[in-house]
């Protein structure tokens, strides 16, 4: 019998999982181009997945009437945007600032689902006369990436259970905070995991996710239409430019 004890190294992260950025967007609704934007946040986690430096959190007055069943999902009422909220042009303009900024930097930026994330805020942008970001990147999806490298594994992959599944806490759900910081961690918790696949500079798992992006649609489309023959679904990554 060995008696030593041996002290595991932890696993690595990759380069550009050590400082992310991470957004997240709370709407109200789910179509891309007519959702408005209620709260947002874009803030940067270091390695151990804590926030750094400001911790930016909108609230936004999206200036038509939230639904209730979008309210029920995040919380925010027609009424306490109109109290407490600000005018909307003025947090698009703020949010496309920042992730620009953070793009400049070459910070990449981790959004979970992101077409649904940076579609809305295209569209808002043009709403509202501000210049979107027409080539965000490198973006990094969690969601591409863990369906991709782990296509098989069953069940649902909303943000709540892909967390659970990778030990990433989750205590406020449909908090934009929370949804952002849980889905740099799950990003995070991806890249150890998969580190031998994922060691490729941040630009690179950009391109690749456009791919895989694709791929992944069309396998659903394909699915669908076994049910339904008509079924088409929208392709574009980290973009989709739906009803357009």
């Amino acid at each position: 019998m060995n008696d030593f004890l041996f002290d595991l190294a932890p696993t690595p992260l990759p380069e550009w999982a050590k400082k992310l950025a991470v957004f997240d967007l709370e709407t109200t609704g789910l179509d891309l181009k007519e959702s408005r934007i209620v709260t947002a946040c874009a803030a940067v986690i270091d390695e151990t997945g804590t926030v750094t430096g400001d911790d930016v959190e909108w609230l936004a007055n999206p200036g038509i009437a939230i639904p209730e069943i979008a309210a029920s999902v995040h919380g925010i009422t027609t009424e306490y945007a109109q109290e407490h909220g600000r005018p909307a042009g003025e947090v698009i303009a703020e949010i496309v600032d920042r992730l620009r900024s953070f793009f400049e930097q070459g910070i990449p930026v981790v959004a979970y689902n992101a077409p649904y994330d940076f579609s809305i805020l295209h569209f808002e942008a043009l709403r509202h006369g501000i210049k979107p970001l027409e080539k965000p990147g490198p973006v990094i999806d969690p969601l591409v990436i863990d369906k991709f490298l782990d296509r098989y594994r069953g069940g649902k992959r909303r943000l709540e259970l892909t967390a659970a599944f990778y030990n990433v806490a989750l205590t406020d759900a449909h908090n934009a905070t929370a949804d952002a910081v849980a889905a740099g961690k799950v990003a995070q918790a991806i890249a150890r995991k998969f580190f031998e696949r994922l060691d490729i500079p941040a630009a690179q798992l950009h391109s690749l996710q456009i791919g895989w992006s694709k791929d992944l649609d069309q396998d659903f489309e394909r699915f669908m239409q076994g049910k339904d023959p008509s079924f088409k679904t929208q392709l574009g990554w980290p973009l989709k430019f739906q009803g357009e």
